[in-house]
Formats: structure tokens, sequence, C-alpha cells
């Protein structure tokens, strides 16, 4: 049985810590910050005292130009610093959420196939987008705003029991109820901002679903039925968020009632101790000004929490993100020098191998043999596990049992990187990344290819005057206004394979959407490829079946049959049936007005397989697609 592959240089155990994200490499800037903070603070403590000791000035009538200097000086000193330092701390949060990002999208690439379907895409993306904004309000609030606000905060409340001290006790008396109420609203709001986040992964992910089967969804007129769905899930959100709002809307207005219970009592109290002469009014001037000061850094404070229990929340996803094992490019498969193939060994061995998805078995102790060189097919019904196979091969998923040999060598005895290096692979979806026609050519290839290799490339599978007609030629950004048909894609795909030297070359069902004249390109390019490599082709076509020279006959997750197609003719009953009621593609071709049927051997008819919607082949009209931006 094989080994997984090894996780990423991340580390599946290692956490976030945002902190040391923000502060790595970065002292002086810390520092800077963390000065320009406390002198921002250490003004804004000082600003009421100031205030009174101008009203003094003003009774005495002495001093007052130079206290109102220092106040000026102290207020706009307050404004400039929390300002400056308000955007470096911002640039930092910038920064830590860039790297944020890319290790995300790294890790998600990263994932093996199983793991990364689980996530699902909406969950992944959500990463960069709501998850990331929290930390970055994390950033912005946690590591200098809040400690300062609760500095201020102290602050405020030790200058104020020095001026005095019973009105202070005043003062914590009638906030603190409202301090319990807002301290019960900031622990349970956490876990709702947890369960929004995970909705919004699963709405983002349903939408993104639906844009890439837009052409099915328009074509079923089911725009309404998909639209109430995605807003059922909307309104879900957002009642998720609405009942969080409503906990937060809390905090705001019962800090200000406290501050104004505290305000009433402080003048009822502050009133009567003027009265016996035991407090001035400058003092007690400078007392209301430092409680009508005491708001705001209690509200930031609270606010802070608030926001923090949400970027926790946020860390968390990215944990469990973190914590998703991943493929390893780099890592070796063995301590020793990188394995080489085995001369005249076969491309692929499959000895007793079971495979299952969850509980539903798939492979049933499947033995096969790939040669080394030569084309072979694998036919069989939808889920006899023929794509199965191949995603073995590619060391997508790993087998429950049994055992793999690739080029003579045990699977695992491969690093990824050394095993798919080897390996060329068409999917059965044709998948394009949206980007240029070269990049797409070119995927994986470690250095440049010459534009006339490329040309050459597509001039074998009939897409050369295409390319050459797009605005920008091979530069031309494929998608949106420069999508192409299924048959333009499968072709594109083909290409890319052909232009790798890999030894083993992987096709799943690459002629599903091709007419006659691009399928006879296909089996020419295959068979300059498989001259002296290894190609394996999912095939539900006789025409393909019939050129291999060995093909593998599979059904219900096992091996029936190995040979020549003549062979099998003979010897295989199952693969005879499937010609003879032709289910390994579409219908044969019907003879000619008094030609007798040549039976089970006959080729395909394209004009019956490509329906009346297809009349015309791509070969009449190949650049349909590609200029006009329309899938067909």
């Amino acid at each position: 049985m094989m080994s997984t592959a090894g996780s990423t240089a991340d580390g599946p155990s290692e956490r976030l810590h945002i902190l040391r994200e923000i502060f790595r490499g970065k002292r002086l800037q810390v520092a800077g910050v963390l000065a320009l903070a406390l002198a921002s603070t250490a003004a804004t403590l000082a600003l009421p005292w100031t205030v009174g000791k101008l009203l003094e000035a003003i009774q005495a009538s002495d001093g007052l130009a130079r206290w109102t200097t220092v106040m000026a000086v102290v207020g706009l000193g307050s404004a400039a610093a929390n300002a400056l330092a308000t955007y470096l701390l911002s640039r930092m949060g910038h920064q830590l959420v860039g790297r944020l990002r890319v290790r995300s999208m790294r890790h998600s690439i990263g994932l093996n196939l199983a793991t990364a379907r689980k996530e699902g895409t909406g969950n992944l993306a959500a990463r960069l987008t709501v998850d990331a904004s929290a930390i970055k309000s994390i950033v912005d609030i946690g590591p200098i705003q809040l400690p300062m606000s609760l500095v201020t905060l102290v602050g405020t409340m030790v200058i104020m029991g020095i001026l005095d001290w019973v009105l202070l006790l005043i003062t914590l008396g009638a906030f603190l109820a409202a301090l319990a109420v807002v301290g019960g609203v900031v622990v349970s709001l956490r876990r709702r901002y947890i369960a929004i986040q995970n909705e919004v992964g699963s709405l983002t992910e349903h939408f993104v679903a639906a844009v890439q089967a837009l052409t099915v969804i328009k074509a079923y007129r089911a725009e309404r039925v998909v639209s109430a769905e995605l807003a059922t899930r909307a309104e879900r959100v957002a009642g998720f968020a609405t009942r969080a709002s409503a906990m937060e809307a809390l905090m705001v207005p019962v800090i200000n009632l406290g501050q104004q219970i505290a305000l009433v009592a402080v003048i009822l109290g502050g009133g009567a101790r003027i009265t016996s002469g035991e407090l001035d009014l400058g003092t007690f001037v400078s007392f209301l000004l430092y409680l009508f000061q005491l708001t705001a850094p209690l509200i930031m404070a609270m606010s802070g929490m608030s926001t923090i229990q949400a970027g926790l929340a946020s860390r968390q996803r990215f944990d469990d993100l973190f914590a998703l094992p991943s493929e390893d490019l780099d890592a070796r498969a063995t301590d020793g020098p990188a394995p080489r193939p085995v001369p005249d060994a076969p491309a692929v061995r499959f000895e007793r191998v079971e495979f299952a998805y969850g509980q539903e078995p798939v492979l049933r102790k499947v033995d096969l043999t790939v040669p080394a060189t030569g084309l072979t097919a694998m036919v069989g019904l939808s889920g006899s596990g023929k794509s199965t196979v191949l995603g073995l091969v590619e060391r997508f998923m790993e087998p429950q049992d049994g055992r793999i040999e690739l080029f003579g060598r045990e699977a695992d005895a491969w690093s990824l990187a050394e095993l798919r290096g080897r390996l060329a692979y068409v999917d059965q979806g044709n998948t394009l990344l949206r980007d240029s026609v070269r990049n797409n050519l070119t995927l994986g290839q470690e250095g440049p290819v010459d534009d006339e290799t490329l040309l050459r490339a597509l001039r074998a599978v009939g897409l050369e005057e295409d390319v050459t007609r797009l605005p920008s030629g091979l530069d031309t950004v494929l998608g949106g206004a420069h999508d192409l048909s299924g048959g333009q894609r499968q072709r594109l795909a083909l290409a890319r394979a052909s232009l790798s030297d890999a030894p083993l070359v992987l096709l799943d069902e690459p002629s599903s959407q091709l007419d006659s004249v691009n399928e006879l390109r296909l089996r020419n390019l295959v068979d300059g490829i498989s001259r002296d490599r290894a190609v394996l082709v999912v095939a539900h076509r006789i025409s393909t079946v019939r050129h291999a020279d060995h093909v593998i006959v599979m059904d219900g997750g096992e091996v029936k049959a190995e040979g020549r197609h003549e062979d099998l003719m003979l010897t295989s009953p199952m693969y005879a049936e499937l010609v003879r009621g032709q289910q390994l593609g579409l219908l044969e071709e019907r003879p000619r007005s008094g030609e007798p049927s040549e039976g089970p051997s006959q080729e395909p008819s394209e004009a019956r397989s490509e329906g009346p919607s297809e009349a015309r082949s791509e070969a009449e009209e190949p650049s349909e697609a590609l200029a006009g931006g329309r899938n067909r």
C-alpha cells in the first residue's frame, strides 16, 4: 500500500501567529510606531489638564497666551502622531495580508485533489477576501490601537483619581453595569462570526459554480431557479450578520448610557464638593473633560475586542486551511539518488490494486500493464474505473491496496515532481487556464519555447490559423471575448500534451468532441508520439480502439481482458458485445445504398455523432468560437 504525499514546507500543524508575522524583520518600524502611539496617548492624556490650566489662567488673567499655545501644540501633536502611527501600522497590515494571501493560494493549489474538492472552491476563495479582511482589521486594531486605548483608559482613570478620588468612584459605579453587558456581548460574538464566515464561503462556492455552469443554466431557462437558490443563501448570510449586528449595536449605546449616568452623578457630587470647598472649579472642569474623554477609549476597546473576535475566527479558518495535508513537490521520495527508469520495463503496471471513494469501491484487484511504447486504449462503460486508473497513475490519489509500478519502479519511489515530470496529461474537461495561448501551451515547461515550435504543435491539431488570426496571436488571453468551443479546447489541450517530451502520455477521452477531420489529425499526432513513447488513452470511439497496439477492457472496476482489437473480438464476449452494441462510443456509419454492412468493425459516422446542431464541422469553420467568444 503506497504512502501519501507529504505536506508542504509550511507544516500541517503550524499556526498563524499574527503578531509574529507583522513584526518579523521590522523591529525599527515597530519601535517607531510604538513611540508615535505613546506620544499620541500622552498628548491625549495631557490635553484636559492643559484646558484646566487655561481656565485657571483666564480666572487669574495671567499666562493666557502660554497655556493657549501649549494646548494647541498638545492637540496638534496628538493628531499628527496618531495619523502617522496609523499609516505605518496599516502599511504593515497590508504587507501581512499580501503574504497571507500568497501562502493561502500556494497551499490551496498544493492540496491533493480530494482535499481541495472537499474543502470547496468558495471556502478556499473566502480566505482571500472575507478572512483576509478580518485579519487586516486585527492588525489595524490589535497591536497598537487597542493597547493604546487601554493605556489611555487606565491613564485617564488614574488622572481622574488624582484629581478627585470620590468623583472617580462615582464614575466607576455608573459604568460597571454597562461594562458587564458589553463583556457578555463580546464573548458571544466570536461564535456568530465563525458562522457568518462559513456561510459566506458556502455562498461564494455556489455562486462560482453557477457562473461556471452559466451556459447550461441559460439553455434550460433556469436563471430564476438558480438565482432564487443563491438568494436564499444570501438571505441566510444576511440573517447571521443581522443578529451579530444587533448584538454589536448594544455596545455603544450602553457605554454612552453609562457615561450619561456618570455625568449626572458627577455633576451632582462635584457641585456638592465645590459648595463645601473640597473641590475648585478648574479641577472640576478638568475632571469633566476626562469623563468625556473616557468614553472614546472605552468604545475603542470594546469595539476592538469585537473586531478581534471576528479576526480570531478568521485566523482559525486559516489555521484549518494550513492544517490540511498538501502535496510537497520539492520533497524527495527516497534519501538516495533519484530513481531511474528500468530499461524495457512497462510504463505502467498495476498489481491487485484497489481503490474506493469513501465507502464506494471503484477498482477491485486490478491487474493491468501498459507497454513502454505504443498506443494502449482503455475501454468500458461509464463508471468502470477508467479515469480513476489515470488519476492513480498521476498520483492524484493513492490506492487502498495493491502495488503500482511506473517505469519499473514503485510509484512512491518517485517524488511527485519527478513522476509528473515524466507524464503528460489531457483531462476529460480539456482544462485551460484563463491565460494566453502561449502560457496554456507551455504550462509546466521549465524553459521558454520558441514561436515556431508552438505554431507547429497548433498546426498538428488544426489550430494554427485560428490562433494567428487572434488580435495578439499566441499572446491572446483565452476566456471572455476569446473563448473556445469544446472541440477547440480539446485540440489545444492535445497540442499542449504533444509539446511535452514525457515518456508516458495520458489522454482521457481525447476525441469526444472532435469531428472526423480533426479526429484523423489526433490519430496522426498520437501515432507520432507512440512510436517511441507510451500513450494510454481512455477511448470511446471504435476507430481509436481498432488503431491501438493494446486494449484493456474494464467493467465494474475490474479488468476483464487485455489484448489487440482483433484478438479480443474472438476471445472476449464482453468486448465483442460492447463493439456490436456501439457502447464504446457513437453509432457506426450507415452503409451506402446497396452496400452490405461491415458488421462490428465499421468506423463511426461523424455526421451521425455530431447531430443536427453540428452539421458544419470545425474543419469548415474552425475559428468561430475563438473569434466570436462563443461556446458551441
